[in-house]
């Protein structure tokens, strides 16, 4: 199975890829009654963008589920790849909240 790989690449796929879902079921839980478009337009509009950054830390929750199961299972390539993400997930967070 392609998961149990110890690949950087891998990682970084992975790191990209769950903060997507963790987006997913934010949106599903907190704005379930909107279509994408509509969630995408109120998160891209708010004043100070705080619902948009509260969901993108709450997506990062999934990086960090990911990296201790890697880490834990002795795949440190892939964990590694799974932390760079999450370092620039995390800066990109950092400046909304400061910047905007």
């Amino acid at each position: 199975m392609i998961l149990r790989k110890d690949n950087f690449i891998l990682g970084l796929v992975l790191g990209v890829f769950a903060p997507a879902v963790g987006l997913l079921i934010f949106k599903m839980y907190k704005f379930s009654v909107f279509s994408f478009k509509e969630t995408l337009q109120y998160l891209t509009v708010e004043p100070g963008y705080r619902t948009l950054s509260v969901a993108l830390s709450l997506s990062l929750l999934l990086n960090a589920l990911l990296f201790t199961i890697y880490i834990n299972s002795g795949r440190d390539h892939t964990a590694k790849g799974i932390f760079v993400t999450t370092l620039i997930y995390g800066l990109l967070v950092l400046s909304i909240k400061t910047f905007f």
